[in-house]
């Protein structure tokens, strides 16, 4: 929940110690409930100490050992690129930092001939006399990743039989892409890779658990925000110094099937914040910004009262952020694939939202559709528990928010 245990954590050393203290600090709150709730189980405060000390200098000690331990070459994935023009070269582009790269290091790109090299020369592979399957075989190569830029041209299908019937896994680009990134890379997709690949589905039986998931989720987050949500009614109140102030702000989104509803967020702008009735993204340092409402949006309180929009069956605690129809509208032009996200009821948290930061701009829209994709196409009950763990890391250090 801390994001410790993360695949491509990049915290300095520093973040790795104030993320463990979080934890050891969180983890103590929830033991002292624990004993206040049921005394049997009750430990001295010498050993509760003593165990804390410990945990947080073996933890400490053993954290960048582990970091270190999981670069090493030995630990990774040996891949063997096929290809070596523009979509091979997408590679190293996009996955270009080392934590992108902790489970996999490229041996090198197969050079195919009549092709164009898009990749430095010192990293391109001539096979020469060999096969691909004795190339891979005589390098221990653990996957081949298909990234040619025109299968049309010398595709090696019985090459990549042998490979496969060897032990050699083989991926299609968008499909490591995918697993290695969290994301539906927009460029590499195809409607054939919507029909024939896993995922896009859904079922009677998945959407009734869901529903039971969210509804339990939500009555317990409930109970437990409260009084967080009749502390910030108060604040707002308090700030706008009447009580006939507005706390709740109404605001039409699109949610399943591209149906409308109106969402529901605790008031953080000016009450004229689109007083000329023109939508308008949210930016950073936004002047329509309450004192209120810049912490509620740090802390996304302003979040909670979408609860009700979950018990009334809006929304999903997790799926894609519901947008305004008119920014669905304007996107629906400009990306491909945009009204896919659609598929799926809206969430409260999602998978956009925990790997990349707010943005308003299109670029930013459309990263946020590739992670979307993503979860349209791998949600399950296991996905969205992992994304609401990781959400607390997103309040308790702050991450994308408005």
């Amino acid at each position: 929940a801390v994001g410790l245990y993360q695949k491509h954590q990049r915290e300095r050393m520093a973040g790795v110690v104030l993320r463990l203290l979080v934890a050891l600090v969180s983890g103590s709150v929830v033991l002292v409930l624990i004993f206040y709730l049921l005394p049997g189980l009750y430990l001295g405060r010498g050993v509760f100490a003593l165990a804390g000390l410990i945990s947080f200098f073996v933890i400490g000690t053993i954290r960048p050992v582990f970091y270190q331990s999981a670069d090493e070459s030995a630990f990774k994935r040996r891949v063997l690129v096929l290809g070596c023009g523009e979509r091979a070269a997408s590679i190293p582009r996009n996955l270009r930092r080392k934590a992108d790269r902790r489970g996999f290091e490229i041996v090198g790109f197969v050079s195919m001939p009549g092709h164009h090299n898009a990749v430095p020369a010192d990293q391109i592979i001539h096979l020469e006399d060999a096969s691909l399957a004795e190339y891979a075989c005589s390098h221990d190569i653990d996957e081949i990743v298909v990234a040619m830029d025109d299968r049309r041209k010398s595709f090696p299908f019985d090459d990549l039989l042998e490979c496969k019937l060897r032990g050699v896994e083989v991926l299609d680009l968008p499909n490591f892409f995918e697993r290695e990134a969290g994301k539906v890379k927009l460029d590499l997709l195809s409607p054939s890779f919507i029909i024939f690949s896993d995922g896009f589905s859904r079922g009677t039986l998945r959407n009734a658990l869901e529903r039971i998931f969210d509804v339990v989720v939500s009555l317990v987050l409930l109970i437990l925000a409260a009084p967080v949500m009749l502390l910030t009614a108060v604040a707002i109140l308090w700030e706008c110094r009447s009580l006939k102030c507005p706390i709740l702000y109404r605001q039409e989104r699109v949610g399943l099937d591209g149906k409308t509803f109106e969402v529901l967020k605790f008031r953080s702008m000016r009450t004229d914040a689109e007083k000329d009735g023109k939508a308008v993204w949210a930016t950073k340092d936004d002047p329509r910004v309450t004192r209120v409402g810049r912490f509620i949006r740090k802390t996304r309180i302003d979040e909670l009262p979408q609860i009700f929009n979950v018990l009334r069956g809006e929304m999903s605690f997790v799926g894609p952020r519901p947008e305004r129809p008119q920014f669905v509208q304007e996107l629906g032009r400009k990306l491909p694939y945009y009204h896919e996200r659609h598929r799926v009821k809206p969430g409260v948290t999602g998978w956009a939202q925990l790997n990349y930061p707010y943005g308003s701009s299109d670029r930013d829209a459309m990263e946020k559709l590739q992670y979307d994709l993503y979860y349209v196409k791998n949600h399950s009950l296991l996905l969205d528990l992992l994304i609401i763990l990781q959400t607390v890391e997103v309040v308790l250090f702050g991450k994308g928010a408005r």
